[in-house]
């Protein structure tokens, strides 16, 4: 059931995406590829229900991926895991929106959980044959990501989906890619500290 309504409409947005994508270069342009200093957000509003789904290299987040071992560390991942628990402050929703979290999902190999096969890797490569990850998926690029669906009582507020915070609560992100589907617009798009705005 989750990402069932980010699923259906990003089947969409192909053509967006295309346009997105012919500004960079080939190595550049997936929005899959692991690379440090980019993150991906896929927001849909629909009726009063708005969804973000952020997904990003932890280094750009916790300035590390391997498994966080010492004091210092573990620190750190618990302090990233706190902002990420904070969507109402982190996306700069309006307060005229009346927005609450009605549901939210943090998942990283950071964080303890185990990458579901299904959701990744979709390819007989994905385990050792002995049921392990294989090396070159997540034990060398964890990513985290953060799925939250919120109840709006007046979407109609929601005019911009602002990711200013975003880049000053995790300054090694340059950039986020981003895949945006409201009532009014379709749209990929790529926003970074200085321009970190789009339109509903």
């Amino acid at each position: 059931m989750r990402r069932l309504l980010l699923a259906l409409p990003f089947a969409l947005l192909p053509l967006a995406v295309a346009q997105a994508a012919e500004v960079h270069d080939h190595e550049h342009a997936s929005l899959g590829a692991h690379e440090h200093g980019v993150g991906r957000l896929n927001a849909v509003l629909d009726g009063q229900t708005l969804e973000l789904e952020l997904e990003s290299p932890a280094m750009n987040l916790v300035g590390f991926e391997h498994a966080a071992s010492s004091a210092e560390d573990k620190a750190k991942v618990a302090a990233v895991r706190a902002r990420l628990e904070q969507p109402l402050t982190l996306f700069s929703l309006p307060e005229a929106a009346r927005c609450v979290v009605s549901q939210q999902e943090l998942e990283s190999p950071l964080f303890g959980d185990t990458p579901h096969a299904d959701e990744h890797d979709d390819d007989d490569h994905a385990t050792d044959g002995k049921g392990a990850a294989s090396k070159e998926h997540h034990p060398d690029h964890s990513e985290i990501h953060a799925h939250y669906q919120f109840t709006c009582a007046a979407p109609g507020a929601l005019k911009t989906l602002d990711l200013a915070n975003v880049f000053k609560t995790f300054p090694a992100t340059r950039k986020i890619q981003v895949q945006l589907i409201s009532p009014s617009a379709q749209q990929g798009a790529e926003v970074t500290a200085n321009a970190a705005a789009l339109k509903f």
